[in-house]
């Protein structure tokens, strides 16, 4: 009977560990993954926002209808996660208030920033006290102006970022179009692309961040629009702000995942 030899014995006896082992270290990645997510403001606070506007989702179709019970604790959780999102930014504007302090003002594009890091600043700021309002520190009275100033802030915030986005697209479609005619050419010639190829594939993927970017400040100014127009117009109906809600935080979970 003819024998292995002894290095392919040895071999095949390591292949599965070898296996086992990329296993586990995927595992690891993962939760390793997992951990730096978590460990991010914005990632907690967008899992948040799915989360609520997953239920806020169900409430405007009819999976609550002749169910009281569930639409009650739906309702419950909706505003309960909403409070905690608002503790869970506890000076968050002051990101943007170092944003402006590297923000020049000397070109257009400095005063989109200004718009945008300004706008979205005083959001964050009066969030504060609207969280301070709902937490009854404050006189729950003040919480429907301060809403309404935040709101507008948060538009005027969106606005400007969506300028900025749009003039950063630009400049990333523009390089990436040179840099595919210029791969182009090198084919043509018959010379190597691979390093020209991976940063055209580089820059194609920032641009369809940038993309999702865009489609996620539009779907929250939306929803600032909708709050301003205190359930009187089509994007204050329930059902549209859920949704906007639900794409915009699918898309930032996105963005944070893949940045971490």
């Amino acid at each position: 009977m003819e024998r292995k030899p002894q290095h392919d014995v040895l071999q095949s006896d390591s292949r599965p560990r070898e296996k086992r082992k990329k296993k586990e270290e995927s595992r690891r990645d993962l939760t390793d993954h997992l951990e730096a997510y978590l460990a991010r403001r914005d990632g907690v606070d967008k899992l948040l926002k799915i989360s609520r506007y997953a239920a806020k989702l169900a409430l405007a179709s009819s999976l609550t209808a002749g169910r009281p019970d569930l639409h009650r604790r739906l309702k419950s959780f909706d505003s309960s996660v909403g409070v905690s999102r608002k503790a869970f930014r506890l000076g968050k504007f002051v990101q943007d208030l170092n944003a402006l302090k590297r923000t020049r003002l000397d070109s257009g594009k400095g005063v989109l920033g200004l718009i945008a890091y300004g706008g979205e600043g005083a959001y964050y700021f009066v969030e504060q006290f609207v969280w301070l309002a709902k937490a009854g520190l404050i006189d729950g009275r003040r919480a429907a102006g301060f809403q309404k100033v935040s709101a507008w802030a948060e538009l005027v915030g969106y606005i400007g970022s969506v300028a900025l986005k749009v003039l950063d697209l630009r400049t990333i479609l523009d390089e990436a179009a040179r840099l595919e005619t210029t791969v182009k050419a090198l084919r043509a010639d018959g010379r190597a692309v691979e390093n020209e190829a991976g940063e055209l594939q580089k820059l194609q993927a920032k641009a369809m961040l940038k993309q999702l970017s865009i489609v996620q400040d539009i779907a929250d100014a939306l929803m600032a629009i909708g709050d301003l127009q205190d359930g009187k117009g089509f994007l204050s109906s329930p059902i549209v702000i859920a949704s906007a809600g639900l794409l915009s935080a699918l898309i930032s979970t996105h963005k944070n995942w893949t940045s971490c």
